[in-house]
C-alpha cells in the first residue's frame, strides 16, 4: 500500500507556501479588525471609518488573490492521482462556491463583506435572503468549495489536503468571529434601548 507521500510531495516548498498563505489570511484579518475595533487605528490613519474599511477590503482581496495563485502553483508541483481527477464534479463545486461568494458580496456590499462592523459601520438588519438562507457563512463555505473544486478538477490529493486546512481554519475563524460580531450588534441594541429610555424620562 502506497504511503501518503506517494500522493503528496511534502518536499515541495510551494506546498508549504500555500499552507502558510491559507493560514495567514484569516489570522491577519481577524487581528487587524479587532485592533481597529479597540483602537480605531485605521480610521485615524485614513480619517474615516469608510476609507479605513475600504483599505482593509483592498488588502484582504489582494491577499486572497495571492493565496489563490500560490495554491494553483502548489498544485502544479504535486503528483496527479487519477481517482481524484473529477473534472465535472470539480467544475460544479467551483461554480457553486463562486455563486455563494459572489452573491454574498452583492448582498452585503463592500463594508458588510469586509468587516465594516469592526469599524462601527453596522447594517440595519441581518441579511436573510439568498445565499444566507442556504448557509450563515456563504463567503467561507463558498471559498472552501472553490478550493475543493480546483483540487478535484486537477486531480491533486494535495489540493484535498489544503482544502481540509481551509475548512478547519474557517471553522475556527467562525467560532472566533461570530460571538464577537454578535456582541457588537447586541451593544448597539443596548445603546438604542438606553437612549429611548432616556427620552421617555
Amino acid at each position: 500500500m502506497a504511503s501518503l507521500s506517494h500522493y503528496i510531495d511534502f518536499s515541495q516548498d510551494t506546498l508549504k507556501y500555500a499552507a502558510v498563505s491559507i493560514a495567514f489570511n484569516p489570522i491577519f484579518w481577524n487581528i487587524v479588525a479587532r485592533a481597529e475595533y479597540r483602537s480605531q487605528f485605521l480610521t485615524r490613519i485614513f480619517g474615516s471609518p469608510y476609507y479605513g474599511c475600504y483599505f482593509l477590503a483592498i488588502t484582504i482581496f489582494s491577499l486572497g488573490i495571492l493565496r489563490d495563485h500560490i495554491y494553483q502553483v502548489a498544485l502544479a508541483d504535486q503528483p496527479y492521482y487519477a481517482p481524484v481527477h473529477q473534472p465535472i464534479l470539480g467544475g460544479a463545486l467551483f461554480a457553486m462556491g463562486s455563486v455563494l461568494v459572489l452573491s454574498s458580496m452583492y448582498a452585503l456590499g463592500v463594508t458588510g463583506t469586509y468587516l465594516g462592523d469592526y469599524f462601527g459601520i453596522l447594517m440595519d438588519a441581518p441579511v436573510t435572503g439568498f445565499p444566507f438562507n442556504v448557509t450563515g457563512s456563504p463567503m467561507y463555505w463558498g471559498s472552501t468549495l472553490n478550493f475543493l473544486g480546483v483540487a478535484l478538477y486537477r486531480g491533486k490529493v494535495a489540493g484535498l489536503f489544503l482544502t481540509a486546512q481551509v475548512f478547519v481554519l474557517y471553522w475556527c475563524a467562525l467560532k472566533w468571529e461570530d460571538p464577537f460580531t454578535a456582541e457588537i450588534y447586541a451593544k448597539r441594541e443596548r445603546e438604542r434601548v438606553k437612549k429611548q429610555s432616556g427620552k421617555k424620562q
